[in-house]
């Protein structure tokens, strides 16, 4: 007990008489630091009788609150102290010139999807969204896509360990932005325009041009008396506007579980004007998406008389379109959130 009233009452004193944190912390890892002064006197609790070892063990934790305490009123005195002297020692110049921020640009994506949005909606259509957790009733089989169907190995899916419902199936992450269109339709019947713009995800084994996650953009017009005609003219139309520059459009076929007739969509070579070039492969073409008019099946998953209405999607991959646009190499790029990268748009 004189061990812990001697160790209290000069670590008191001593503390009056400090005027510097460093000291201030030398002094408190001497006295009650892990290995301190208050930390010998307490192993010394056990060769202490059993009945003085309560009353010891008690005065001892008293003592450590007592110079916690204290070292903590010290130290706040001695930091005002010094944030006092540093005040007063400062000047500031407030006409000098401020540093100027770092201040980023609009990611690629972003700029190419507000663009697609701004010309699609200029002709009439509307912009949607929906979530990207879907069901696999909504991302395949209301898309003319059932479970058994071979198509359903075309796109390699993440899957999550939940079932919406009994009639939903189970939980994805969305492999397109199709589901949508169902959605759309359900929701607002016919007739209806719409574009949606998203992020999908795929069981992709990652390159320079692959990626687990990446944006497309889907396109869905219905309405009566509606032809591929019709597509043709609003995708001159839109390439023409995003690249600013004439643009030729031209179908081939090609096969979509969710569109009958299926079509491969090619515009025609924007460096060689259609003449041949490298980046096209010497055809004069570049291949961009894949569109046809809705399958009736589909119509009807969206509540849509097909006998009465017709329509046409497509998709096309945005970044792929914004690889194209800026001349990235590597999709990997537009994720990875380097400023080196971003600062070139």
């Amino acid at each position: 007990m004189d061990k812990l009233n001697i160790l209290l009452d000069s670590t008191l004193s001593a503390l009056k008489k400090l005027t510097t944190l460093t000291t201030l912390s030398d002094l408190e890892t001497k006295t009650i630091g892990r290995k301190g002064e208050l930390t010998e006197i307490l192993k010394t609790l056990k060769d202490l009788p059993e009945d003085q070892r309560k009353e010891f063990g008690q005065a001892a934790n008293e003592t450590k609150k007592t110079l916690e305490t204290a070292f903590a009123e010290k130290r706040s005195e001695l930091e005002t102290i010094e944030m006092n002297k540093k005040l007063e020692t400062e000047t500031c110049d407030i006409t000098e010139p401020g540093i100027k921020p770092k201040v980023g640009s609009v990611h690629p994506l972003s700029k190419v999807q507000w663009e697609v949005e701004n010309i699609f909606s200029q002709m009439g259509f509307s912009i949607m969204d929906g979530p990207e957790i879907e069901s696999e009733y909504y991302n395949f089989e209301g898309l003319n896509i059932p479970s058994y169907h071979p198509a359903r190995d075309m796109q390699d899916t993440f899957f999550i360990d939940k079932q919406a419902d009994e009639k939903h199936g189970r939980l994805v992450l969305r492999t397109h932005t199709s589901p949508v269109q169902v959605r759309t339709m359900q929701k607002y019947g016919a007739p209806l325009r719409i574009i949606v713009p998203g992020r999908v995800f795929r069981y992709e084994a990652t390159d320079a041009s692959h990626d687990t996650t990446f944006d497309q953009v889907e396109g869905l017009l219905v309405d009566k008396n509606i032809s591929l005609a019709h597509l043709k003219g609003v995708l001159e139309e839109f390439l023409t506007r995003l690249f600013g520059k004439k643009v030729t459009v031209r179908f081939r076929p090609g096969y979509f579980p969710f569109v009958e007739p299926g079509l491969e969509v090619d515009f025609s070579c924007l460096l060689c004007e259609g003449k041949g070039c490298r980046v096209c492969k010497h055809s004069g073409w570049l291949e961009f998406m894949g569109a046809g008019m809705v399958h009736e099946n589909v119509l009807k998953a969206g509540g849509i008389d097909p006998s009465v209405y017709q329509g046409w999607a497509f998709g096309f991959g945005l970044t792929r379109l914004v690889m194209m646009r800026y001349g990235i190499d590597d999709i990997r790029l537009l994720k990875s959130s380097d400023p080196r990268f971003l600062q070139q748009f």
